[in-house]
């Protein structure tokens, strides 16, 4: 499934990208993941949108609200798209976002309200991040998805109709025996502990779990026939045997979704992504395979286009310093399908180290062995520029290594041990206020 680069601008730069276009579709959501404070301009899958973010203004507050550009006379096809947008972006940040309105115009309108809105959770300045939200191709895993998006929205709203929604994830998908036979091999599979408490409790009364979801669940929703078994909504029994059996319904539709339709939400990205991928091509096939299996690379050689390439190092998601635009990568040692090497700025003043774990597809900052090289004739701009990047990434910043041609490659974030961190801004007003007074020291 592809999960490509997703590039994302915030605030100023995010209006800015979208200033001049006329023709827009803004929808309110309903949304439980953490949604961002800035504005956020992306481009998915071809198509460009604006995540406006949750704040006050003045004596409005904007509500979650997302814009997309649209085609004259095609309103239609822009709001499907949307719909389709918000099923991905719900359940890649584990919950869901669903629309709740929309309203068209030539320019951009943003939904606000006098009261609070509803959203609880917020993702701070500048730090929400969608990238490699997988793309959907196949139309059953769209509607999958889309069924999802409906479930998840109504689970603590409607337990009923969210069983429904969460059953039809795997109706959609199968015909009746096949489902009928998907879901027996499933429910042993499943590793959700309320899920699995249910389908205990549920085999020790004798009770045939496969039957039990269709009959008493999804045709006791769906139908109301006289003498047929409903769920009632006047009878708390019915309404606790449906939140019960929730548990094991949307169990099941996850699995569908992520092991058989191979969707990976954010947390199984970021296990099984390889972040060095995109420089593979720009080595050798024959160092990429050793290294690949714990080998080495002997010769500066077999590391073809990497060896002395430009790279620009970022905090993402801030435009690189000048001095980190273009720095060189010059190897230094490999072993074990590690390749260690260090980034040099132009001025040769600023030394960055990396290890790049070909085994384990990860990219590690090296900040012990990173630094201002010691009797070259650095100033002000390397003190300023090498202490915001050490105490940021000692903060948990993400930084991003590109090479022209190549997605970008995110490095691990560091998680500091026996390290207080400093806030960025005053270790670099502290470190140039001490490197002046050396300067006039040493007058």
């Amino acid at each position: 499934m592809k999960t490509p680069y997703i590039h994302h601008l915030f605030g100023d730069d995010a209006l800015a990208k979208v200033a001049d276009h006329l023709g827009w579709l803004t929808v309110g959501v309903a949304s439980s993941i953490a949604w961002p404070q800035d504005d956020v301009w992306l481009n998915y899958d071809g198509a460009e949108y604006l995540l406006h973010g949750a704040r006050q203004e003045g004596e409005q507050r904007i509500s979650p609200s997302i814009s997309t550009p649209v085609k004259q006379n095609n309103r239609d096809e822009a709001l499907a798209r949307v719909y389709r947008f918000t099923s991905v972006l719900g359940f890649y940040k584990r919950g869901y976002v669903d629309i709740t309105g929309q309203v068209w115009g030539s320019r951009m309108i943003r939904y606000s309200t006098s009261t609070k809105f509803a959203t609880l959770l917020q993702s701070g300045h500048r730090t929400f991040s969608c990238n490699h939200m997988p793309v959907i191709e196949d139309d059953q895993v769209r509607k999958a998805l889309a069924f999802l998006r409906e479930g998840r929205r109504l689970e603590h709203v409607h337990g009923p109709y969210s069983f429904l929604s969460f059953f039809k994830v795997i109706e959609s998908q199968f015909k009746a025996n096949d489902r009928i036979a998907w879901v027996e091999r499933n429910l042993a599979l499943l590793t959700d502990e309320q899920a699995v408490k249910r389908i205990n409790e549920l085999n020790g009364q004798g009770v045939n779990v496969n039957r039990h979801l269709f009959e008493s669940g999804r045709c006791a929703v769906a139908h109301a026939s006289v003498g047929g078994n409903i769920v009632d909504p006047d009878i708390p029994a019915d309404r606790q045997r449906i939140a019960a059996d929730l548990n094991i319904i949307a169990a099941l539709a996850i699995q569908y979704i992520k092991v058989d339709a191979g969707v990976p939400d954010e947390s199984d990205l970021y296990r099984i992504r390889d972040r060095v991928a995109p420089w593979h091509e720009l080595m050798p096939k024959a160092a990429v395979a050793n290294l690949k299996v714990g080998g080495r690379v002997t010769e500066v050689g077999d590391l073809g286009k990497l060896n002395e390439a430009i790279v620009s190092v970022r905090l993402w998601p801030d435009s690189p310093p000048k001095q980190f635009e273009t720095m060189k990568l010059v190897p230094t040692e490999c072993s074990d399908g590690v390749l260690k090497f260090i980034l040099l700025s132009v001025r040769n003043t600023i030394l960055l180290a990396f290890a790049m774990d070909v085994v384990n597809g990860r990219m590690h900052t090296l900040l012990d062995e990173s630094g201002i090289r010691d009797g070259s004739d650095f100033g002000e701009e390397d003190v300023e520029d090498f202490t915001r990047y050490f105490h940021s990434v000692v903060a948990n910043r993400t930084v991003e290594l590109k090479i022209d041609g190549a997605e970008p490659v995110d490095c691990d974030v560091i998680i500091p041990i026996n390290i207080i961190p400093r806030i960025p801004e005053e270790a670099v007003a502290q470190a140039l206020i001490e490197f002046r007074q050396r300067r006039v020291q040493n007058q």
